[in-house]
């Protein structure tokens, strides 16, 4: 199977300060906003979001929303261990929320996260950033930022790692079976 880099750690940090210009630029400032990442990378792509933000005078809050159990899929993958969703103190009510994951696929997490939110209350908008849109997708749902555009296969496999969880910043495709691999 064959690997090939799409993006490093400069490319990654690029994308991210990107991103965190045009949620700025989009919601005319930092008001009413909360950044919320879907465990796991989204949640420490998030946090990674939040920080360049504050550099930016944006103190933004930042969280983590957990989708486990909201998944549509539950039967046919292994479930993975829940973690904790963090919701800011201030809360999701009439603000603008940010989902933050690492890749758009199918669109069935955004789906479930989407579900998951709507048990924390009511925002007055939501958002999507990823990381990597890579196409596919099986549901009408599409990011409003996004680092890079990432057309690829079905047969391959979207690698995202990142240096607190991973040693390092990364996105790699993998070529793969005719099945996907999905992520």
């Amino acid at each position: 199977m064959q690997t090939r880099a799409v993006l490093q750690q400069a490319d990654i940090q690029r994308a991210l300060t990107r991103i965190a210009h045009e949620i700025l630029e989009t919601n005319r400032g930092a008001s009413g906003l909360v950044l919320l990442g879907i465990p796991t990378r989204g949640a420490l792509l998030a946090e990674r979001l939040g920080a360049i933000l504050a550099g930016l005078d944006a103190e933004i809050p930042v969280g983590a929303l957990d989708v486990t159990m909201y998944r549509d899929d539950l039967d046919r993958h292994p479930t993975r261990t829940p973690q904790p969703t963090r919701i800011p103190a201030a809360g999701i009510d009439d603000r603008t929320v940010v989902l933050v994951d690492d890749v758009l696929y199918s669109g069935r997490t955004i789906r479930a996260a989407l579900d998951a939110l709507g048990a924390h209350g009511r925002p007055r908008a939501v958002r999507l950033a990823v990381l990597v849109d890579r196409g596919h997708r099986e549901l009408p749902i599409r990011a409003d930022f996004v680092g890079k555009n990432l057309p690829s296969s079905a047969a391959e496999r979207i690698n995202v790692t990142l240096a607190e969880l991973d040693g390092e910043d990364a996105v790699t495709i993998t070529g793969g079976e005719a099945d996907g691999g999905a992520a």
